[in-house]
């Protein structure tokens, strides 16, 4: 948006109660917004207008729903007259800016912004606008603004280092690096990556039509070899050469390689006129290459405009090589820990089984983990635990804290709060600072019969016991805290006999624990599902268990240890 012109300062003195029903009766398209810039209220003129309804919009931030610059690309901040106002508390208008309907088409508007109270005495903002062009107008001079100023330029570069530098994950860094430069700078984005064996695959082809991106999967997939001696240019960015202009008279020579045929076949389909070609660089090599192209749109490449997606390209360079970075250590942090993981011991008569599942997102690693072995004096151990924190060290924690326990246990024949406090004294010396939580456990076979179960608790959450007749409870004495503090606290032992038919199940905080909803909440609905599957073979417990009562908001990994007492 260009030059508004702006009042004297103005308190938020206009009064609008009820925000969420906005007069019909004004003459013009309006919606409120909190001090947040959240949309809070709108009247229908508006709905009309931006062609969305009003629980579309309610609740949403304005600037990233409807703000855009004359060529529909997303607005800085920095440059949003709007939220100037809004964190200003003046009242401003302007007659140069961009709105964004649903449908994805952008037109012209002229704007008034004033602060005003809405509802429970809380400050924000009316905004009123009035659309200036006819729809049919739009694209034509959306597509004539085709050059940009410098404050332009260096507002993309800002918003594009900000943007992708947000993620860890490859699939949203490219989403949002489309959204970025189309149709802001071209119609056309095609991004080709190097795989980890330097192989090309041609992740991303998208073309903006009709206000909206449309992916082309027919032109994605995995590409041929990049040749050594080709000047092609699709091959000098992928071997980090140099940027390049380009044109579909580049391609009119006969190919010099396989990948040279496939740009000859993107230049046939998308129907490009111009394009520019720049290395996607990372910061010990080169990642890909980001082609962006004119066909629709009028005006070829410039010099200048190589220069700008040379800058973007090596952004998003750094993000891709960061989050490839982290997914290679989230997969060495998962592998070390699944190898790490214990077959499971044949205890007669005892049915168990164990799983470990990783985050639903892949984005965490951590140190969950299970363990059962036997002990010198034929009783079985059952342990399950979780070290602090997701990431590599916390994985590598985990192999140490757990190894510590099987070597303690086995040691001497000793009742699980003596093992466990000569643990915690170990950890609180380890060099690296861990703390963790965890259930030590011995399953003890009786001589009249009788399945008896002694444990001590560090802070973990508490077992539960199912019975056969699905009553289940949760295993609550024996409460202690978590190891690596540093304190010595007085550790207790408790005993308790398990019903035959009856299910036990030991379990990690990634089972119960959501952002949404307290931790009682999340055992009750653990206990629940599992007493529906006290007859449930334990084959396939695990696996229903663990869809059933894992909250969908959960961003934790699990460990899980259950077994069964025979009838």
């Amino acid at each position: 948006m260009n030059a508004a012109r702006g009042t004297d300062d103005a308190p938020a003195s206009n009064d609008i109660s009820g925000a969420d029903t906005l007069p019909d009766a004004l003459d013009a398209a309006a919606y409120v917004v909190d001090a947040q810039g959240r949309i809070a209220g709108v009247n229908r003129h508006a709905t009309r207008v931006l062609r969305r309804t009003a629980e579309e919009m309610v609740g949403r931030d304005a600037h990233d729903l409807l703000h855009r610059g004359s060529a529909g690309e997303p607005l800085s901040r920095v440059r949003c007259l709007m939220r100037q106002s809004l964190l200003s508390g003046r009242t401003l208008h302007d007659d140069h800016g961009w709105f964004e309907r649903g449908d994805g088409s952008v037109f012209p508007i002229s704007w008034v912004i004033t602060p005003c109270r809405i509802g429970g005495g809380r400050t924000g903002a009316l905004v009123v606008f009035q659309e200036l062009a006819a729809a049919g107008e739009v694209a034509e001079q959306a597509h004539a603004a085709t050059s940009m100023s410098e404050l332009d330029r260096l507002a993309l570069l800002a918003e594009t280092t900000t943007t992708l530098t947000s993620s860890l994950h490859v699939e949203e860094i490219l989403r949002q690096l489309v959204r970025l430069v189309v149709p802001l700078l071209g119609d056309w984005a095609v991004v080709d990556l190097l795989t980890e064996r330097r192989g090309v695959e041609r992740a991303v082809v998208v073309h903006h039509e009709d206000g909206v991106l449309v992916h082309r999967e027919d032109l994605e997939g995995p590409m041929p070899p990049v040749p050594e001696d080709s000047s092609m240019p699709l091959s000098r960015a992928l071997r980090g050469v140099t940027a390049t202009l380009a044109s579909p008279a580049t391609y009119d020579r006969r190919p010099d390689s396989g990948i040279a045929v496939a740009q000859q076949e993107l230049f046939r389909a998308s129907g490009m006129h111009s394009a520019s070609i720049a290395p996607i660089r990372g910061v010990r090599e080169v990642v890909g290459a980001l082609t962006l192209g004119r066909a629709t749109r009028s005006g070829a490449f410039t010099a200048a405009d190589l220069l700008l997606v040379e800058d973007i390209a090596r952004r998003a360079g750094l993000a891709l090589d960061n989050a490839r970075l982290y997914e290679r250590q989230r997969r060495v942090a998962e592998t070390m820990q699944r190898h790490l993981l214990p077959q499971m011991p044949s205890v007669p008569g005892v049915e168990m089984t164990a799983c470990y599942r990783p985050a639903p997102d892949a984005s965490q690693v951590g140190g969950d983990w299970y363990d059962a072995f036997v002990l010198p004096d034929g009783t079985t151990a059952l342990v399950i635990g979780d070290v602090v924190g997701h990431d590599l060290d916390a994985a590598a924690g985990m192999a140490q804290v757990c190894n510590m326990l099987r070597a303690y246990a086995g040691a001497e024949e000793e009742p699980p709060s003596v093992i466990v406090n000569r643990l915690d004294q170990a950890v609180s010396r380890m060099a690296q600072t861990v703390m963790a939580t965890v259930v030590l456990a011995r399953l003890e076979h009786t001589d009249d019969g009788r399945w008896l179960l002694h444990w001590t608790n560090a802070g973990h959450l508490p077992p539960l016991l199912v019975e056969r007749d699905g009553q289940a409870r949760f295993l609550e004495q024996g409460q202690g805290l978590l190891l690596g503090t540093g304190l010595r606290p007085d550790r207790s032992d408790t005993v308790a006999a398990l019903p035959p038919g009856s299910t036990l199940v030991f379990y990690t905080d990634g089972l119960v624990e959501s952002h949404h909803h307290t931790l009682d909440h999340g055992l009750a609905r653990l206990r629940r599902y599992a007493a529906s599957l006290a007859h449930r073979p334990l084959d396939s417990y695990c696996d229903v268990l663990f869809e059933h009562a894992r909250p969908a908001d959960n961003d934790d990994d699990v460990a899980l240890l259950v077994l069964r007492i025979p009838e």
